[in-house]
């Protein structure tokens, strides 16, 4: 089939998860002999127009129209501030991206599409348009909400934007089954929702494809002895991930396990209130702070050089982490209050049992997981073990490729019938 495929972020521009997600799995579906046109996002830098592995990648050049949008702003968008350009750039990129698929690739070259995809309020309303123009079957992929993101707030606006992409499409791809709860108790059609997990590189994120010599290098780097634990925190630092009450939790687990170091690893808006707080709790021995955002060779040495990965999100809808740590055979402490992927990947107990789910709204929560980790590290290991097993049967990017697929046949199939 020929897939016509918007989503803001693409390669060499990545900002995120959503990035990631299509970088990894546009090659993959192109190897299983499909066709995928993106339209993404262009900063004025990148070509409007090349194919990368495969991918027809096309990038509108974008015109500036922050003085234009004011007069038209609502309350809310007013409340974005200088972030009301976003919205701005938002707008017409899809505008952009819409007006060049339909009239350009469709009318005037003759491209034959069989289906449309959007992912994300960011792209939805260019999958709005093209359904409306061509007819096309429309899947959203609705990857996180605004309601989640925001916990509980956000702008309507874009709220109103997932809620109508969701109404106008043939079927809504969502990334966990927490998730399908969520979008069904906020009011969306339960008939059109499915569940497509994301998957990871096996081959990338492999333990023993990692040189030994590089692992107690970097440890020694973060002062982290032979003897002692390395705990490992890779994300984002903002309120979602929980990590103001990873830091709180540390001060109670190392007054029981002294051997314990954190390893933060992220940047992100509260990068300030991180340091403050591990000052205040005179823990800067045991919690060490490294804000960027390292190449994923060198976050991938992170993943080997550590004992455990704690992952205490508020709010995940997938949660990449999880995964990334379990594929390198790592156990793992997963916020699985409320909507969590992790829930989907991490099995908290029995014999198949991979990690420790925790509330990441409660520091001695949080603090009572990593410690069940610490007191039995042999058992710890043996999760490690059978993450890398859960993940090589479950979460690979083919079997997301593949999956994807079949419902994307289905919808067509279904909107051919109607």
């Amino acid at each position: 089939m020929r897939i016509g495929y918007f989503v803001w972020e693409y390669p060499p521009r990545i900002f995120g998860g959503l990035g990631t997600y299509a970088e990894n799995i546009c090659p993959v579906i192109i190897d299983l002999g499909h066709d995928i046109s993106v339209f993404t996002m262009n900063d004025g830098t990148l070509k409007t127009s090349e194919v990368l592995n495969g991918v027809d990648v096309n990038r509108p050049m974008l015109v500036d129209g922050n003085n234009i949008l004011p007069l038209f702003l609502t309350e809310d968008l007013r409340r974005w501030g200088t972030g009301s350009k976003f919205f701005n750039d938002m707008l017409i990129y899809n505008i952009l991206s819409a007006t060049k698929f339909v009239n350009e690739l469709i009318k005037k070259e003759g491209y034959k599409f069989d289906i449309i995809c959007a992912h994300d309020w960011l792209s939805a309303m260019a999958g709005i348009m093209v359904k409306q123009e061509t007819g096309l079957p429309f899947v959203f992929h609705l990857h996180s909400t605004e309601w989640g993101r925001s916990l509980g707030g956000g702008s309507t606006i874009i709220r109103h934007i997932e809620e109508t992409a969701a109404n106008a499409a043939d079927r809504v791809i969502t990334v966990s089954y927490p998730m399908h709860e969520d979008l069904t108790r906020h009011g969306f059609d339960a008939a059109k929702i499915c569940v497509c997990w994301n998957g990871i590189n096996l081959d990338k994120y492999d333990l023993k494809k990692l040189e030994d010599k590089g692992i107690p290098t970097l440890r020694n780097k973060y002062g982290i002895g032979a003897e002692e634990k390395m705990l490992l925190f890779v994300g984002r630092l903002t309120a979602v991930k929980g990590i103001v009450n990873l830091v709180k939790a540390m001060h109670m687990v190392t007054i029981k396990h002294p051997e314990a170091k954190l390893v933060i690893l992220g940047k992100g808006e509260l990068e300030q209130t991180v340091s403050e707080l591990i000052t205040k709790l005179n823990i800067r021995e045991k919690v060490k702070t490294r804000f960027e955002f390292v190449s994923e060779e060198e976050k991938i040495l992170h993943y080997g050089a550590c004992d455990m990965a704690v992952c205490p999100s508020l709010y995940e809808p997938f949660g990449i982490v999880s995964l990334e740590a379990m594929a390198m055979r790592k156990p793992v402490v997963v916020g699985a209050r409320g909507i969590s992927g992790f829930k989907d990947q991490v099995i908290p107990s029995g014999h198949d049992q991979t990690g420790v789910h925790v509330d990441g709204g409660s520091k001695a929560d949080i603090a009572w997981g990593i410690n069940t980790l610490l007191e039995n590290m042999q058992k710890a290991g043996e999760m490690g073990k059978r993450g890398r097993k859960r993940v090589e049967k479950y979460f690979s990017w083919e079997k997301a490729a593949e999956h994807t697929i079949a419902i994307y046949e289905d919808v067509i199939r279904e909107v051919g019938e109607k």
